[in-house]
């Protein structure tokens, strides 16, 4: 088995795909500074070095020896992208490119990067294909495209194996639902567990596709275990995209709206057609199927 290395292991996504790894019998270091990652949530089977990777001294030594980075940590939510763009910038640009620096140089074989759909901004045409022209919207947006591009640039440059992977909307258990920019079902589930209406912004007409998490995992293994690289980009939706009125209505209960934010995109929808064909990759779980699994937490 392999040594592999996770950054933001104890975050959201990172910490089901260290599970993942842990269960199919790899050798798992997790660097996380445990800024919004939790430390319960790391497995026991992996190690953890909490430093972060805008320091490159402190994680250059950690991927001594390591096969495989899957790079996830990151500042995330787009709204505080907008309200602290500097710090963001420093996590998501700064960072990357020193996991990059840092995998170069130890000779990794292959990093799987954690892109965002939010780098598309808004589009006219549905669905988005990887060639689209992006028009990030917000700070974050643009950040993890420019992510995107290093891993390219790393791979042409350097030879650096890499992999993008485009997440659209993922959810699950382990998703945020504290903080002042909770991701929707989760916020949307904790609102109707508390017998409280759920919050729709705007008229709840904008459309997201979900992703549950066990299908962004196996695209991230797919990924590693695929020969692809050159900074390959790869759309990892499920293809069908619903309102945030039909995800409350799923739900059930009473809501109630409020205003728009800025920054968001009106709608987000998969062709995640590159993805079936280069990495044997498909969704599997329905938005409904989600939802009734987190409901039975």
């Amino acid at each position: 088995m392999a040594k592999v290395l996770v950054t933001g292991g104890a975050g959201f996504i990172g910490s089901h795909l260290v599970d993942r790894l842990v269960a199919d019998g790899h050798d798992v270091v997790v660097l996380d500074n445990l800024s919004t990652g939790k430390r319960e949530y790391i497995n026991q089977g992996a190690r953890l070095v909490e430093c972060d990777i805008g320091d490159y001294e402190a994680i250059a030594g950690q991927f001594d020896g390591v096969e495989a980075v899957f790079h996830l940590a990151a500042k995330a939510r787009i709204q505080g992208s907008i309200s602290d763009p500097l710090l963001y910038n420093k996590t998501n640009i700064t960072g990357t490119l020193n996991v990059l620096w840092a995998a170069k140089n130890a000779g990794v074989k292959k990093v799987v990067y954690s892109a965002s759909s939010s780098a598309y901004g808004d589009q006219k045409v549905f669905p988005v294909q990887e060639n689209f022209f992006c028009r990030p919207k917000t700070p974050y947006g643009l950040q993890k495209m420019v992510g995107e591009e290093y891993c390219r640039i790393f791979s042409e440059l350097y030879d650096l194996p890499t992999v993008a992977l485009r997440y659209f909307n993922a959810y699950g258990p382990r998703q945020v639902i504290d903080g002042p920019y909770p991701t929707v079902i989760g916020l949307f589930l904790e609102q109707s567990k508390n017998g409280k209406p759920m919050t729709i912004i705007g008229d709840g007409e904008q459309r997201r596709d979900f992703t549950y998490i066990s299908d962004v995992v196996e695209a991230n293994i797919r990924a590693w275990q695929s020969n692809v690289g050159g900074g390959e980009l790869f759309n990892i939706g499920t293809g069908r995209n619903h309102s945030m009125n039909e995800v409350a209505a799923i739900i059930g209960g009473p809501t109630v709206n409020i205003p728009l934010r800025p920054g968001e995109a009106r709608i987000s929808l998969a062709d995640n057609t590159k993805a079936k064909r280069l990495l044997g990759w498909e969704p599997k779980v329905t938005l409904q199927e989600g939802i009734a699994k987190l409901k039975a937490i």
